[in-house]
């Protein structure tokens, strides 16, 4: 309605201005549907046809209105009469009808439709026409396969999905997911990802905020994050791969947010890692017997054999003796003395050092004295974040001052203690293992075994 129809006055408007003015919105409405749309009055003849409609068929609205049925041009003549009872029938059935039939084009070729339709009312209640909806088959049959598998995924779907909005907080999440983060399904939306992870979230945010700039990636990616659950933190391992949701209404692509799909691969990436660190270890023990084997003196194949093994497993590495030889199951005190030695600094191959054959100042309960009394394996770590209060913890035990994790081993061979070998960690690397002792045990037994030789030889 006009300003001046508002204002009440009319001198500038006709009296079917008003109806003109609903008839333009009426069209304006029709012709911007996405679905394909015609009206029959009660006789059965066309009053309304949309752009869509044409789209379809062919058929112009000025083509298509008056006509009385389909027959004769949008449908076979054959097929006439069966179409139009279905079509007008919709009068006198309560809601809405559904039918699939097929409509010809203005060239002659034929579109399987499928059809929604419903009466008309008019002024005094009664069915004055039939309008009909109508779009192609597949089209439908698309879009319900799409409806479907969104269902699909966000209920009963095997892996993870979770819908992130362009503020990188999820907005649906599925049951699968939800499980995996720790959480229901309503609690998590809206949430920032950090109240959720402890550690991986700035890799997982980053992740999101390039599809959304940039679009999916050509392949999944796997990420460790770290859960906050009420039992703890808890390491995952997640295969995500991720996809740019963009508004299918909006002229230009309008980024809606991320569709993140996710499997849980923690148990077989460990698998992997634990197979693959095993046959390094494998490898190196192969490669330290083949160099060991050609060195004349049985005190440098020890020191090989401490040098193959600190590849990727140890910073330092120390090898005390006991003094005087080896000693029977149970006796004691014993003294150790430095046998061998990594540097400290920059890294090299182990050498006797300056205080070699001298003895080494351990304290009572240190754990290489440990591990003798127990003749196994001893491990030991600082504890602390505070670097000088690490410092000190290496320092009281006669170690370099960066190490914070150490595994001490003792050296074994004819039923007797021949000493301990020390492997020690700097703060960059994790903390020694149930898995890292089996290792460093199999590195003593060699060890031992060339010391022990050693003595034999110095002794005749």
């Amino acid at each position: 309605m006009s300003a001046s129809r508002r204002s009440g006055t009319t001198d500038e408007l006709g009296p079917d201005e008003p109806e003109r003015d609903g008839a333009d919105l009426l069209a304006a409405l029709l012709d911007g549907m996405d679905a394909a749309l015609c009206a029959f009055d009660a006789d059965g003849v066309v009053t309304h046809w949309n752009r869509e409609a044409e789209r379809i068929l062919g058929w112009t609205a000025a083509e298509a209105v008056g006509r009385h049925g389909f027959a004769g041009w949008a449908v076979r003549t054959a097929d006439a009469e069966e179409v139009e009872s279905r079509l007008l029938s919709a009068m006198q059935a309560p809601g809405r009808q559904v039918h699939e039939f097929a409509l010809l084009t203005k060239e002659g070729g034929r579109v399987l439709v499928r059809t929604q339709s419903a009466a008309v009312p008019g002024p005094d209640g009664k069915p004055a026409g039939v309008y009909c909806a109508f779009s192609e088959v597949h089209t439908q049959i698309d879009l319900e396969r799409s409806i479907a598998l969104s269902e699909a995924l966000f209920d009963d779907a095997s892996w993870g999905v979770v819908l992130v909005d362009a503020d990188l907080r999820p907005a649906v999440v599925n049951a699968h997911a939800a499980r995996a983060l720790g959480t229901g399904r309503t609690t998590l939306l809206g949430r920032p990802l950090g109240e959720l992870l402890a550690q991986g979230v700035e890799e997982l945010e980053s992740a999101l905020t390039h599809v959304l700039a940039e679009g999916a990636p050509p392949a999944p990616a796997e990420m460790w994050v770290t859960l906050r659950t009420a039992e703890g933190e808890q390491r995952r391992c997640w295969r995500s791969g991720f996809l740019r949701l963009s508004s299918p209404l909006a002229e230009e692509p309008v980024p809606l947010g991320v569709g993140w799909l996710f499997q849980d691969v923690t148990e077989s990436k460990q698998t992997e890692q634990e197979a693959a660190l095993l046959r390094f270890r494998t490898n190196q023990l192969h490669r330290a017997a083949r160099a060991a084997a050609e060195c004349e003196d049985p005190a440098e194949a020890a020191s090989v054999h401490l040098d193959f093994a600190l590849a990727g497993f140890a910073d330092h590495a120390l090898i005390d003796r006991v003094a005087g030889g080896p000693v029977p199951d149970g006796e004691g005190p014993v003294r150790l003395v430095r046998g061998a030695a990594t540097p400290s600094g920059a890294p090299g191959p182990s050498l006797p050092g300056e205080r070699a054959g001298l003895p080494v100042r351990y304290a009572e309960g240190h754990p290489a004295f440990q591990c003798m009394e127990r003749i196994g394996s001893v491990r030991a770590s600082a504890g602390a974040a505070d670097p000088e209060r690490v410092r000190e913890w290496a320092v009281a035990r006669q170690w370099p001052a960066d190490s914070v994790h150490a595994l001490c081993v003792v050296l074994r061979s004819r039923g007797r203690t021949l000493g301990v070998v020390t492997f020690l960690r700097g703060a960059s690397r994790t903390q020694f293992e149930r898995s890292d002792a089996t290792y460093a045990e199999d590195v003593a037994v060699r060890i031992a075994a060339a010391l022990d030789l050693a003595a034999v030889l110095g002794e005749a």
